[in-house]
This record gives C-alpha cells, structure tokens and sequence, in this order.
C-alpha cells in the first residue's frame, strides 16, 4: 500500500482533500488526521472492518477501546443508549475540546471499536480540519493516536509516516498540535464521575462544571492493571521511547547531580545518554543529549514538548533516558502519567 500524504495549507483545496480522505474512511480505509491533542489515525467507527484494519495497523491489543469522534451534538445519541445530564453539562462547556467521556453504548456502535465493551468512549475535536474530516465520512471516526502501539503519540505528520507508511491510506498534514497530549477521559456511566485518562481538562475543572465530586482512577499514577482496559491507554505500556527511560523526583540541584553521576556511568559503558530537562535546568546537565521539554513553570508547553522529545531520542538512537520529575496536580497530572507509562513507572525519589 502506498500511503498518500496531503497538506492542509489552509486554502481551496484543502476542502477537495478533506472530501477525498473522506471517501476513504467510507470505503473502510484508514486516515491519519491532525486534532488540537495528537494525530489520530481514523477508521469509519461503525464498520467492523475498518475498526479491525485499525488495530492491526498500530499492533494494538483488539482489546483495547477506539474512541469515536464526533462533529455534531446531535450525532450523540445515536452511538450512546443513555446520555446523562453530566454528560451534557460537560459537552457544552468543553466540546468541542479536548475531553473524551464514556457512556453506554447503543446497538449500533460494533464490540470491534468499543474493544468488547458495552460502553463507548466519544469525543468531539476542536481542529478544524477534524470536524471537517469526520462530517466528510459520515459523522463517526474511530481514532487512536496515529503511532505503532507502544510509542509516543506523534504531534506532527512526519511521526505518523514513519510509523504508517505503507500501513494506511493516507495522512493529512496540518502542522504541529496544539495541546500535545491526549484528552482527558471521564467515565460517566456510574454515579460518580470517574477520570480514567488525566488530560488538559484537570479534575478541578471537571469538579468545577459539574458541581460534584470526581474520583480519579488509582492506576493513573501507579503500576498497570491486571484487569481489561476500561479507556484507551489504561492498561499496557504505551509513549515509550526505544532508550530505558528512568524518572528522578526530588529537589533540582540533587536531582540534577544523581542524573550526571548515572549518566557518566553509562556512557563508560558504551551507552548514548538524554536527558529531559527545562528551561530552568538544562544547563546543569551533562550527558550525550540534552533536551528542553520547556518551561516549568507553564506545564502547557511542557506537554507540547515531550512527545516530540522522546521520538528525537528514538532518531539520536539514544539508548538510556533521564528525566526530571514535574508536579502530579493540575494539567502535570497529565504530564506525568505518561511519563511514568513511558517509563514502564520506574521512578526513583530522592530524599
């Protein structure tokens, strides 16, 4: 197969190519498409078929759900047998917007998306250009992050084709997300709201719309599960760069001199070292590759950052990562529960 790749330049013809992408998702083939989190790679949600193509493009466990990607409101309740007011509530303040929530799904929606389950995760995108993809192929996308299972999610085209190329039909380039990480996801099927997936919609934001108290599952900031994924990434390892990455937590001056003493260590052992830094701190770094994921004290442009970081490494052929830790509250919630996934959760906390 020979992947298609088509830039969205932001003139006429971007309307021809979204329409011809279209085409594709409604004939079972595969898209990769920019949203305002991370590419995507998009399947028609309803088609058994293409849900299977999906899985077998990226390597993903069959297991593992898809979310369905909407453009309209009304397109709703059609996949969805029961939409709580919750649901609503959240749906008018944050979609479109980078917020996925899980509700029970109707007949219509096939198991081969929903990973076997009788939910289904929805979300509605805010790049233009995927509203206008999902229309174009009938109203229901299914789509993952657009990488081979297992890797950092790709924040620009040129991951997706090293990834994709010669697996799916066609990529759309739209440029570099916005956001960088994935969206929250929020299962709203029990009586408290539970957040599956941190994200850039925090816990304090969700609390704050509803008025209510949400939970927050206890293996985002821990070891994996035994038990099947309820959410997409919930389950197996998943943003892990090709080097063994280790975290190192604690006060930046010992956090930093821990980092040189092991990174010294390993390249006398022939290793080729990165180190995952700031704005703040890369300076005090001594290693093979040394990488800013931004300023610390705007977690936004760290998010941006660490995706595109780690695929860099995996380009330096880096073959032993450290990074600093960042603050597990907020939108670092977020930013550390794919660390911590990158890392396979090896932490080390200094005293």
């Amino acid at each position: 197969m020979k992947t298609e790749v088509a830039v969205i330049e932001g003139t006429d013809n971007d309307r021809k190519l979204i329409e011809r992408a279209g085409s594709i998702l409604k004939q079972g083939g595969l898209v990769a498409f920019p949203t305002e989190t991370v590419y995507g790679l998009g399947g028609d949600a309803l088609n058994r078929e293409s849900s299977r193509k999906i899985y077998e493009a990226k390597g993903r466990p069959s297991d593992n759900p898809l979310i369905v990607h909407i453009a309209d409101m009304e397109m709703l309740g059609a996949i969805a047998d029961d939409v709580p007011e919750a649901a609503k509530t959240l749906a008018s303040k944050y979609w479109p917007g980078p917020l996925t929530m899980i509700l029970k799904k109707s007949a219509k929606v096939p198991y081969e998306t929903t990973g076997g389950l009788e939910t289904v995760a929805v979300r509605m995108p805010a790049h233009p250009a995927a509203l206008s993809l999902i229309r174009a192929a009938g109203g229901y996308v299914a789509a993952p992050s657009a990488n081979t299972s297992g890797k950092p999610s790709p924040t620009m085209a040129r991951f997706v084709k090293e990834d994709m190329d010669g697996r799916i039909d066609m990529i759309l380039d739209g440029g570099m997300v916005g956001i960088g990480l994935e969206s929250t996801i929020v299962d709203l099927t029990e009586n408290i709201p539970m957040i599956l997936r941190p994200g850039y919609i925090t816990k304090e934001m969700l609390e704050d719309t509803l008025k209510m108290q949400v939970s927050l599952d206890r293996s985002i900031l821990q070891g994996n599960s035994i038990q099947a994924p309820r959410a997409p990434g919930m389950k197996y390892r998943h943003y892990a760069p090709k080097g063994a990455l280790t975290i190192i937590a604690g006060e930046e001056k010992k956090v930093a001199a821990l980092i040189n003493e092991r990174s010294e260590e390993m390249r006398k052992r022939g290793e080729k070292v990165g180190v995952i830094g700031t704005e703040q701190t890369t300076a005090l770094y001594r290693a093979d590759s040394v990488k800013s994921a931004g300023n610390r004290n705007d977690e936004e442009t760290v998010a941006r950052e660490l995706y595109r970081i780690l695929r860099e490494f995996d380009e330096e052929e880096v073959t032993v990562i450290y990074s600093e830790a960042f603050e597990e509250t907020g939108f670092g919630q977020a930013i550390m529960n794919r660390l911590l996934k990158a890392a396979g959760h090896h932490i080390e906390y200094i005293e």
